[in-house]
């Protein structure tokens, strides 16, 4: 039995050595270029470019199945980044996706909602949190302001309401400079 034991731990050891070296030699790289692209696109995971997210439709771009221009809540801006990153000409925002809005979020009417959860269920980053036949909320700083919460929504207590720029909300527009001092 202690034979058997042994033998069984022995080919254990093996097969475990054998799947790390596996995993380290077989090893697959994302591709860098659609990492850079999802990091200038919004994040709001709303679907108007025409893909279920915006990781995928970062992976279009870089195999050159879509445009650069078919991002409403990156607007501009994003265009401008993303023409600058692949080397192309700007062009203006889609009107086929959509247009750009100001950022915004999501408010819920407390004395409208039903609780029926389906805009909970309809939220890609689960900003929205509340139980069946209670009250819900919008976690704003987790809302990307996709509006996919809206429509499903049957007694219409969602709002969008536009984000004030403050302190708390306000962001450079422009690249940080670092300068490197001398020794």
């Amino acid at each position: 039995m202690l034979t058997a034991l042994l033998v069984m731990t022995a080919v254990a050891l093996v097969l475990g050595a054998l799947l790390g070296y596996a995993s380290l030699k077989f090893k697959v790289e994302g591709d860098p270029l659609v990492e850079k692209i999802d990091a200038i696109l919004p994040q709001t995971q709303c679907g108007q470019c025409g893909f279920p997210g915006c990781r995928p439709y970062a992976t279009a771009i870089a195999s050159g199945e879509a445009e650069i221009n078919q991002c409403p809540p990156g607007g501009e801006e994003g265009i401008r980044k993303l023409a600058d990153l692949l080397g192309r000409e700007f062009k203006a925002l889609s009107e086929e996706h959509g247009v750009e809005k100001p950022k915004s979020v999501a408010v819920i009417d407390e004395n409208t909602c039903i609780g029926c959860t389906l805009c909970i269920q309809a939220c890609p980053v689960d900003a929205i949190v509340g139980a069946a036949k209670q009250l819900h909320t919008v976690v704003a700083g987790e809302c990307t302001g996709c509006e996919l919460c809206i429509a499903p929504c049957p007694v219409d207590c969602i709002t969008m309401a536009p984000i004030v720029e403050n302190i708390d909300t306000w962001k450079w527009r422009y690249p940080v400079i670092q300068i490197k001092q001398a020794a």
